[in-house]
């Protein structure tokens, strides 16, 4: 005799009612539901190949802002760098452009007697001028230990960059533009203008040499035309008169007859 535990159970009327709804719908009973299908689908578009492009532009994009990063960082130390080589370099400036005119006064002392006139002054007074030329080569030795050299331009030609033109002195030996007196000696500090150099420059050049050569043509050609006016006139001497009785300006009227 069987026992009723291992009997088969028979089929609820709920559950055959289920089964008939699923199959007058047309829908497998073990069928999944809506949802897990778009999931697929979602998946299958997603799939490995495009995650792994979303990553790689992921990555060319950070990569670009760190080498950005890095470009701005060491921009930035090179200008902290030079920043602070120019301010050792140029912390002096004001005090050397202020200092100048020590420099501008010794020199006038010294060329104030000729090397002719030191030899007629006294003793104490030729040695003051040699102690003054010493002290002005110190201090120039001094300033070009800390970067400042002199601009003496004489000869040269004009620089509106390093000079500046005082007057201008004519003289047609020298080229249009040439330095021909140092009126105060220029400076620069490092690649930098300190003062420019106070300057005369020449004027006319070889340009002003042709003058007097048009002048001559000049003369030439009133000395031609003066020449053909003579010629074409006739004797006036006979009557003190010509052009019909007109009196001749060129003639000599005596007033004592």
């Amino acid at each position: 005799m069987s026992d009723p535990k291992d009997q088969a159970q028979p089929e609820t009327p709920a559950d055959e009612g289920a089964a008939q709804d699923a199959a007058a719908e047309g829908t497998p009973w073990d069928a999944p539901a809506d949802g897990a299908d778009a999931g697929e689908v979602t998946d299958a578009a997603t799939g490995p190949e495009a995650r792994i492009a979303e990553l790689e532009a992921e990555v060319a994009d950070l990569k670009d802002r760190l080498l950005r990063a890095v470009a701005d960082a060491e921009n930035t130390r090179k200008r902290a760098e030079r920043d602070k080589q120019d301010a050792g370099k140029y912390a002096m400036t004001s005090f050397a452009r202020d200092i100048l005119s020590v420099g501008d006064n010794m020199r006038r002392a010294i060329d104030t007697l000729s090397d002719e006139d030191r030899q007629g002054v006294p003793e104490p007074v030729r040695n003051l001028i040699e102690g003054v030329e010493m002290t002005e080569r110190e201090f120039l030795s001094v300033m070009e230990r800390h970067g400042v050299k002199p601009i003496n331009p004489h000869g040269e030609k004009f620089d509106p960059n390093l000079h500046q033109a005082m007057f201008e002195v004519p003289d047609p030996s020298k080229p249009s533009g040439t330095v021909m007196e140092v009126v105060a000696t220029g400076y620069i500090i490092g690649d930098r203008l300190l003062r420019p150099a106070m300057v005369g420059v020449s004027k006319g050049g070889p340009a002003a040499a042709a003058a007097p050569a048009a002048d001559a043509a000049s003369a030439s050609e009133a000395n031609g035309e003066a020449g053909g006016t003579e010629g074409g006139t006739g004797d006036s001497s006979g009557g003190g008169a010509s052009d019909g009785g007109k009196p001749n300006p060129g003639a000599t009227i005596d007033t004592k007859a």
